[in-house]
């Protein structure tokens, strides 16, 4: 005969909740809070109008044929100017509304409901800034009405050492409209060592120096998988032991690569980074690889992040998060750009 007890079964089966104490840990797990490749890599500036501008200029081309008689006088002008460029400014915000009982119960992993909003409202921002500056969008002003102002992000910036597939055309920086135009995509095309290196290559000779290869995390690992190859003839699998007998790492990526001319690119995926729709053939989702020497580029702030309380109505308090931002492309041949790029298609040499 089993003799009847009262168990934990029954203490949870006990109507609206049962008696047993929910075992939650105190702690909320984020994942999101992650690098931002693109804006950490470059410097900050700041602006004082949503219009933005400032100057370029080069050194020109060698005169080879430089020679002057010893005592002559001389004439003509080598003076020369640059060019005038603008960016517009960009607001973007984010606005959290957490009623006075929410911030007053005792709720799991946070002391306060509106700060715990307003921390994770900063990190979010600063991934939106970071997905809207390398985007290939098109620069336009605040019409004070139902058109917010855009930046010219810095896909859209590149056109002297762009390259697309077929029917692609460049977009860049008009100086009869001071505007940025972005690029028309083209088919999509898969990613080469040519292509890396004829990038690197064009921006080098510009006058830049490269020092980061960016894309979607797919192409920087198709590239990396392609250095392992009999015919990239470039890196060799490795596995090394490391403090003990026991201890052993295999070294199965690639993430520098040295390419001609002393030019060093550090292969970086970015979360942010996202794919568009190629044109002609068959559409498929394609990115662009960035190369690019983050000295002659800059985030510049009209306003930098900022805090502010909205009105105050009733049982809830308001924030909101701002910043008003822009991109400086300081000499857009400096970098270069692979567009039309297919993940999922194989780097060949």
């Amino acid at each position: 005969m089993t003799t009847a007890n009262l168990d934990a079964a029954d203490l949870a089966a006990v109507a609206r909740g049962g008696w047993i104490h929910e075992d939650v840990m105190d702690r909320i797990w984020d994942i999101s809070a992650i690098p931002l490749v693109f804006t950490d890599s470059i410097r900050s500036d700041t602006c004082e109008n949503p219009l933005m501008s400032w100057l370029t200029d080069t050194l020109g081309q060698p005169n080879r044929t430089n020679a002057v008689v010893d005592g002559s006088d001389q004439t003509g002008n080598d003076s020369t100017t640059g060019a005038r460029v603008n960016n517009y400014c960009q607001e973007s915000v984010k606005v959290f509304r957490v009623s006075t009982r929410a911030q007053n119960v005792n709720a799991i992993g946070q002391e306060n409901s509106l700060a715990y909003q307003l921390m994770k409202g900063q990190q979010r921002l600063r991934r939106d800034v970071e997905a809207i500056m390398i985007l290939n969008q098109t620069s336009n002003a605040d019409d004070g009405n139902t058109t917010p102002g855009r930046l010219g992000g810095f896909a859209a910036w590149l056109k002297t050492n762009a390259t697309g597939g077929t029917a692609w055309a460049a977009g860049g920086y008009s100086t009869s409209t001071g505007i940025v135009t972005a690029f028309t995509p083209g088919q999509q095309r898969g990613l080469t060592e040519t292509l890396v290196r004829n990038a690197a290559q064009a921006a080098w000779e510009a006058g830049g120096d490269p020092s980061v290869l960016m894309s979607v995390p797919a192409v920087i690992r198709g590239l990396s998988e392609y250095m392992f190859t009999a015919s990239a003839r470039v890196a060799t699998l490795q596995r090394e032991t490391s403090g003990s007998d026991n201890a052993a790492r295999a070294m199965g990526t690639v993430n520098v690569f040295i390419t001609d001319f002393d030019v060093t690119l550090s292969m970086r995926a970015n979360r942010m980074q996202t794919t568009y729709a190629s044109i002609g053939g068959t559409v498929a989702q394609v990115a662009t690889v960035f190369v690019y020497d983050p000295s002659y580029v800059m985030q510049t702030f009209l306003q930098g992040y900022r805090t502010q309380d909205l009105a105050k109505t009733g049982l809830a308090d308001a924030r909101l998060i701002s910043v008003d931002y822009s991109l400086k492309v300081l000499a857009e041949d400096a970098h270069a750009a692979i567009n039309d790029i297919n993940p999922l298609t194989a780097v060949v040499q």
